[in-house]
């Protein structure tokens, strides 16, 4: 089973050990309702989909979460977009089945690593309530001295500009992430902003503007400490396809002033990139849970 926990949507699914998602299903995030209600939401989904079986009737056998913010292998530390502090794996779940409990993004950023043909030196940007990155380096995930690398959607690119949920002011999520290019246009969903910006609506033409201008910041930032041979945008804004990728890819380059930008693409693995890394976690922690023990 796996799970891929984001700030607006939960997705959920059955995933074969190759990364098949053999059966997928979304609920909403009960978000506005408090951290505990998303606890309950989560393992309410958990537990309904260990009653699913696959058309050739296998049963799951472990549970792969991937969630938001700073995460341990058995606490989800802080989550700016949903609110909680300190759970621990267990509340996740009541199922009996072996449990592992990742990062949303750096799940992710394993599953393009695995199926989606990134390598080699690479940043995995989803961008969708809020904006974290998936760090790799010479191949290898790279996730700093505490795990907890890539948190580029706190990047302040204003200074004194818009609050953002985690406290500081002018983070590139406040002005980059899907919900938050949504709520300041005054849409329920930043297709609804896209769908403006084509038609030529001057507010959301702003606002995306806006946007890109902040992406370009980070990411301009990002390629002078790290030097990416590829940026993979994933995430629901990716779905903007070319009107994010163009103007992007355009004033990063304008930024980059002495040295040629990294490539940028859209995942290759949509908006499932999540959950076939929370599939990942769930049969590693399988794995682990059959490992013979040496004595």
């Amino acid at each position: 089973m796996a799970v891929d926990v984001g700030g607006t949507t939960l997705k959920g699914g059955l995933v074969g050990r190759d990364g098949t998602p053999l059966y997928v299903e979304r609920r909403a995030t009960p978000r506005a309702e408090g951290p505990e209600r998303v606890i309950a939401a989560i393992s309410a989904f958990v537990t309904d989909l260990s009653r699913r079986r696959t058309s050739g009737g296998l049963e799951p056998v472990a549970v792969g979460l991937a969630v938001p913010g700073l995460v341990t292998a058995t606490h989800a530390v802080f989550s700016a977009a949903i609110g909680w502090r300190d759970v621990p794996v267990e509340a996740f779940t009541e199922v009996d089945l072996p449990v592992a409990l990742g990062h949303d993004v750096r799940s992710a950023g394993e599953a393009e690593l695995a199926y989606g043909g990134g390598s080699g030196d690479v940043l995995y940007l989803p961008i969708g309530t809020g904006i974290a990155g998936a760090v790799v380096l010479s191949g290898s995930l790279y996730g700093g001295a505490t795990g907890w690398a890539g948190q580029i959607g706190h990047i302040p690119v204003r200074p004194d500009g818009l609050p953002c949920a985690c406290g500081q002011h002018g983070c590139l999520a406040a002005y980059a992430s899907a919900s938050a290019i949504a709520a300041r246009c005054g849409e329920s969903s930043a297709a609804d902003v896209v769908a403006r910006v084509l038609a030529g609506d001057a507010a959301a033409v702003a606002v995306w503007n806006e946007a890109v201008e902040a992406l370009s910041l980070a990411l301009a930032t990002y390629t002078l400490l790290l030097d990416p041979a590829l940026v993979v945008i994933g995430g629901g804004l990716s779905l903007a396809g070319d009107t994010l990728i163009a103007p992007l890819r355009d004033r990063l380059a304008a930024l980059l002033t002495f040295r040629r930008p990294p490539a940028l693409r859209v995942s290759a693995l949509g908006v499932h990139a999540g959950l076939l890394g929370a599939g990942l976690l769930g049969w590693r922690a399988q794995e682990a849970h059959w490992q013979p023990i040496s004595r």
